[in-house]
């Protein structure tokens, strides 16, 4: 009988945490979202959407900046997941391997800019704790992340876009249309 009570108290308990989690969510990352999605789509009204989407081009223009300087401003003033929304400025062969450098670059930006991803700050923290029992400074090993995270995102983003853009034609070729 015992088994039975207990099995139908973790049951109706696995829903009760799930409550506790969104009332977290609705009291914590969805006000926060919301603000964020009107305070984008106001700079956006603002500038105009014409300039936004030029300064974009000019920024992945040059593929070195495409998978550098384009997702870290992505990761830095859009924060995860809404940086994956600056795929909308790129072509559609370009952005598989944009989501690609913005994605790798969620942890790397984390001991840096806590603000971008927070929900991920566990991983930077855990080294963060030994280092910190330790006694060492905790300034080098972020900066380190994120230099070698901005080398990561470049590799990935040429990477991904060279395998794209092959599969794009091979697709194309196969289907009997010209590029």
């Amino acid at each position: 009988m015992d088994f039975f009570i207990q099995l139908a108290e973790g049951f109706i308990g696995m829903f009760q945490e799930g409550g506790k989690t969104f009332v977290g969510l609705v009291t914590g990352i969805i006000p926060t979202l919301i603000c964020l999605i009107t305070a984008v789509n106001a700079i956006i009204k603002f500038f105009g959407e014409e300039r936004i989407t030029n300064f974009a081009r000019k920024c992945t223009g040059n593929i070195i900046l495409r998978y550098t300087i384009f997702p870290i401003m992505a990761m830095f003033f859009m924060t995860n997941p809404m940086a994956y929304t600056f795929g909308r400025f790129l072509k559609e062969e370009q952005k598989p391997a944009f989501y690609d450098s913005a994605v790798s670059f969620c942890h790397p930006i984390t001991g840096l800019f806590p603000h971008a991803n927070p929900a991920e700050l566990f991983v930077y923290m855990g080294i963060a704790t030994g280092l910190t029992q330790l006694g060492l400074s905790l300034g080098p090993i972020a900066l380190r992340f994120f230099l070698v995270g901005i080398i990561v995102i470049l590799i990935r983003g040429v990477v991904t876009e060279y395998i794209t853009k092959m599969m794009m034609k091979r697709r194309n070729e196969q289907m009997g249309i010209e590029s």
